[in-house]
């Protein structure tokens, strides 16, 4: 998995491609904890390339939601695909994170629509 960063306005868009697995977990929670350390609060989890999310992908969302809470920062994730958002509301995950259906809707969430 290769992450490519971008920053709009301020904000950090992670975009996540593949799949999210026990395989390639760490790499993508190493993009975001590598953009914490640069001081980077404001994420968005661009979910439109991701096909599948298992529980390890998961534990990762979860620990980018604790980690920006803990420093008032704010995330919020963005065009998940059906299977994606099935697991996500399975979880419960949509009752506890900001979601937006696009991208651009997320950017106006933040108040930095492009």
């Amino acid at each position: 998995m290769n992450i490519e960063t971008q920053d709009i306005n301020g904000i950090t868009v992670l975009p996540l491609e593949g799949r999210l697995d026990g395989n390639n977990a760490s790499i993508a929670e190493q993009a975001f904890l590598q953009q914490v350390a640069e001081g980077k609060q404001q994420f968005i989890f661009d979910f439109s390339g991701l096909q599948y999310i298992s529980s390890a992908g998961l534990r990762v969302i979860l620990v980018a939601a604790k980690k920006l809470r803990a420093s008032k920062g704010r995330m919020i994730c963005a065009s998940l695909g059906e299977q994606v958002l099935d697991v996500f509301e399975m979880s419960g995950f949509t009752n506890i994170l900001e979601m937006a259906a696009t991208r651009e809707e997320a950017l106006d969430k933040f108040g930095a629509g492009v």
